[in-house]
């Protein structure tokens, strides 16, 4: 009998379907059933998504081996092409025969690809031993270098790197004829300047790039320098090229030559008189000039101190440059010469035209003396000029007005370049007429107040030389062509200054000044005409001049010697006239201009 307050545990068996859920009873809630998922929905999910990635790369790789092909066929090659430059040689400089003063050789840097060398020899049957070791073993007596330098040379893992720069062809042709795999080269110029030091201020010199640095290399870069040329193509992971690939070659064209107006042996000769003249009297420098006044054509132009310019690092930076054009200095007596043309183009004074001169005379309050003392003297104009009387060429110049005689002084060339083609050229200073004020009134007459450079006055002096037109100087004769000729840049400028009556006046004149028995400045077998000039620079040293011509009565060249950093006064006629008498006498030998015989103009030259 079971207890009325127990309860019995009964079991339903089901024989099939789901089992039902018991009841909660009282406070209880029911249990939902579980659900379970479909299947068939995660597969369409999971193709789908499969069918879509398919697809993606489908058109990806459909767009690119397709569609995109040729942009990523591109994009490979350029990855892997290569441009290397071929240089241009520059071109030659030369003096007026055609003797080379400058040139480019050609010259080359080997190098190695170190990733390669252990190919060579690789694939020989008979070799005993191959790759870098055997490279190191043949290409060591090309280079001049030991075995194991060069082996240490051609290991490593640079793509790239030089073994020697600058070797001559025949060594690059003996390394690469080993067929070494990696080694390579490229060609290079080196410039040379055969004659060294002569001309060297003219010439100017390039820097270890080859960029044009001074002279004419520096003026003429864009005649010299040539286009350079280029190699593309193609190369292999370890930087080999690769046959089949693209290869393409630009080559180079070399610069044209440049013609110069100089003559080696004249300029080799100017150096070495000028360079005398600066060591006799303890100057700091000095130049020479030689110009013939009909062309233009300047000779030489010589400095010292100079410089080589194969080794232009080896010397003082204010040797560098040419101080025949870029130095400056009052031209002292040799101004006379400018104040009697004036005088005597305008008709106010004649070659006999008579001065009393004192030792000293003040004009409009301003006091003006002679180099030297003297007792008063009687002199014509051609007296005043033998004599380089400062109180006589002022007397002369108030024949006419100082707007005048600025008028000249620019006519014949000063306070303006000369336009001759070199870098640097000072134009030296002629104040305008307005600024001269008290003294320099009278001062400009005998060359003081203003300032030139010594090509300036040797071109401004040559003015007599050419029947009284100055030519426009010039350093280069013009540019060599292929078949052999020379193409000239132009014509030079011309300038009417004084009429030829008065020029030869002038020559008359000068020639008179010069005592060919007893002056420094002879020259045997010639008539020379000719003046001196000292001035005293800023810093308190002297410059002395000789500027002249010979024959006298027949000129070609026109002679300037200039002696500067004199530490006391010493006349041009000691300093200057021995070096130009010695360089005249040279140039007209060197130039083949014989004597004429014809005796100079007689002058009185006292009343």
């Amino acid at each position: 009998m079971t207890p009325p307050h127990s309860s019995r545990r009964t079991t339903t068996r089901s024989t099939g379907g789901a089992r039902k859920p018991r009841s909660g009873g009282p406070g209880r809630a029911l249990i939902p059933p579980a659900r379970v998922g479909d299947p068939s929905t995660r597969h369409r999910l999971l193709i789908s998504v499969i069918l879509v990635a398919v697809l993606a790369l489908s058109g990806r790789l459909l767009w690119v081996q397709g569609l995109d092909a040729s942009a990523r066929a591109e994009e490979a090659i350029a990855q892997r092409t290569v441009t290397r430059t071929i240089p241009a040689l520059r071109g030659d400089i030369t003096d007026r025969h055609g003797t080379t003063l400058a040139s480019s050789v050609e010259r080359y840097d080997l190098w190695v690809n170190q990733l390669q060398v252990d190919e060579y020899l690789e694939n020989s049957k008979t070799a005993e031993v191959t790759g870098v070791t055997a490279a190191a073993q043949d290409l060591a007596p090309v280079l001049g270098w030991s075995v194991p330098e060069t082996e240490e040379a051609l290991t490593g893992d640079a793509g790239f790197s030089y073994l020697r720069k600058s070797i001559e062809p025949e060594v690059r042709d003996a390394a690469l004829s080993l067929r070494i795999p990696g080694i390579g080269a490229d060609r290079v110029a080196e410039r040379i300047y055969p004659a060294g030091s002569v001309g060297g201020n003219i010439l100017g010199f390039v820097g270890a790039d080859g960029t044009a640095l001074a002279g004419t290399e520096f003026s003429f870069d864009d005649e010299l320098r040539g286009t350079d040329g280029k190699t593309t193509y193609e190369r292999g992971a370890q930087g080999q090229i690769i046959p089949t690939g693209t290869q393409e070659t630009t080559p180079a064209v070399d610069g044209d030559d440049v013609v110069l107006t100089i003559d080696r042996d004249l300029q080799w000769k100017a150096q070495q008189i000028v360079a005398g003249a600066v060591e006799t009297w303890g100057a700091s420098g000095g130049s020479a000039v030689v110009y013939n006044a009909h062309s233009g054509e300047v000779l030489a132009l010589a400095e010292h101190p100079s410089f080589d310019p194969n080794t232009p690092g080896a010397f003082a930076p204010e040797d560098l440059g040419n101080r025949s054009i870029s130095s400056v200095f009052e031209p002292g007596s040799t101004g006379k010469l400018f104040t009697l043309a004036a005088a005597l183009e305008e008709g106010t004074v004649t070659a006999e035209s008579q001065y009393e001169i004192p030792y000293e005379m003040w004009f409009d309050g301003h006091r003006v003396k002679d180099s030297h003392q003297h007792p008063d003297q009687r002199l014509t104009l051609a007296g005043v000029l033998k004599h380089s009387s400062n109180v006589g060429t002022v007397q002369i110049a108030e024949t006419v007005s100082p707007e005048v005689r600025y008028d000249y002084l620019k006519a014949f060339g000063l306070g303006t370049t000369t336009g001759v083609e070199l870098p640097g050229e000072s134009a030296g200073i002629v104040h305008p007429v307005e600024e001269w004020q008290g003294r320099t009134r009278y001062t400009t007459a005998f060359g003081q107040g203003y300032s030139v450079n010594a090509l300036q006055m040797v071109t401004a002096v040559g003015t007599f030389a050419n029947d009284g037109v100055r030519v426009q100087p010039s350093l280069i004769k013009g540019i060599q062509q292929d078949d052999g000729s020379v193409r000239p840049l132009g014509e030079p400028q011309s300038t009417r200054v004084v009429s030829g009556e008065t020029a030869a006046t002038m020559r008359a004149l000068m020639d008179n000044a010069v005592d060919e028995e007893t002056s420094s400045a002879a020259v045997d077998g010639y008539a020379v005409a000719g003046k001196t000039g000292t001035a005293q620079v800023g810093d308190g040293t002297y410059t002395a001049s000789f500027i002249g011509f010979a024959p006298a009565d027949d000129p070609d060249l026109v002679v300037g010697v200039f002696v500067f950093g004199l530490n006391s006064f010493i006349s041009g006629s000691r300093a200057a006239a021995p070096a130009y008498s010695e360089l005249t006498t040279f140039a007209l030998q060197n130039q083949g201009i014989a004597p004429t015989g014809v005796p100079g103009r007689e002058f009185e030259n006292e009343w």
